[in-house]
């Protein structure tokens, strides 16, 4: 791949940033056996060159699917007379995780009116975030989009790729270039107190740190990405798969050295398929046909 313009390298996702950046194929070993056990290493795998977003869906990109196609979200419809989603869940809404302040106890709830236009519950907005991640989208969601563009989700595997894999990165460390966050996660001791260090206490509009090897942008921290790929326990062949969860990636603005210190390439966690919140957003990859 030919460098990036200097201009372009001095600059953090500018408009002239290209939509997509082209990653090429390769032979490695997913995961990290220094960590958590459900990032256990497996077997070596192949796959192919593919062109995947320089960052995150943004607000504006989902709201011009949305404008296009008149597409509604699962959390917009809801799941009335389901039987198989608690009553309580039954209303159009989504996750959301309350942030501490004085007098609120921080956590996660379900939110009625929570969705991809409120994506911290009915009072908010996403006016004014146009270069926001979004966020509060299911897999269905994330598809829908990512067929609309005429391209698809990321695999794990090419996902962990161009996030820098193919590395082992041990333990529990904090991304850090020249002693700075490298990325937009928890400072301070979760969930009691974010004291903003890294300059932002939610999500931060995508771009806003520098970006990866591959020139791509909040591959770690800032929101979990959905994968195509179903969950397993572990990279190990053989493992058992649900195909009601997938595998999300990346960390978020959540993360922090104390709880959930997956702000590496190779970090996975589960999300399930037909739930939103507000820490998960996505990207897309468009697949190089040989020739």
């Amino acid at each position: 791949m030919k460098p990036w313009p200097l201009f372009l390298l001095l600059s953090c996702c500018t408009d002239a940033a290209p939509d997509q950046v082209l990653i090429r194929g390769a032979t490695f070993i997913p995961g990290n056996d220094a960590s958590y056990r459900e990032e256990r290493s497996g077997p070596a795998v192949t796959i192919g060159p593919f062109s995947i977003d320089t960052h995150e869906v943004t607000n504006a990109q989902f709201s011009a699917f949305v404008a296009a196609t008149g597409y509604k979200t699962l959390g917009e419809r809801g799941f009335f007379g389901d039987p198989k989603v608690p009553l309580a869940q039954q209303m159009p809404g989504g996750v959301v995780f309350v942030m501490p302040s004085t007098g609120v106890r921080p956590g996660w709830i379900y939110l009625p009116g929570a969705d991809w236009r409120h994506p911290d519950g009915p009072q908010s907005s996403i006016e004014g975030r146009d270069k926001g991640p979004v966020v509060q989208v299911t897999f269905a969601d994330a598809l829908a989009y990512a067929k609309w563009k005429g391209r698809d989700l990321p695999t794990e595997e090419e996902w962990e790729w161009a996030a820098g894999g193919g590395k082992d990165v041990p333990g529990r460390e904090r991304p850090l270039k020249d002693g700075k966050s490298s990325a937009n996660n928890w400072d301070g001791i979760f969930p009691i107190f974010n004291t903003g260090g890294d300059g932002f206490i939610g999500r931060a509009p995508v771009g806003r740190f520098a970006p990866n090897v591959n020139r791509l942008y909040d591959m770690t921290g800032n929101v979990w990405e959905l994968t195509k790929s179903a969950w397993n326990d572990s990279h190990a062949q053989g493992a058992k798969l649900d195909l009601h969860a997938h595998v999300i990636k990346g960390g978020s603005y959540l993360c922090a050295q104390n709880f959930c210190a997956r702000y590496r390439p190779q970090s996975r966690q589960l999300q399930e398929t037909d739930l939103g919140t507000n820490h998960i957003g996505f990207r897309t990859v468009k697949r190089q046909t040989p020739g």
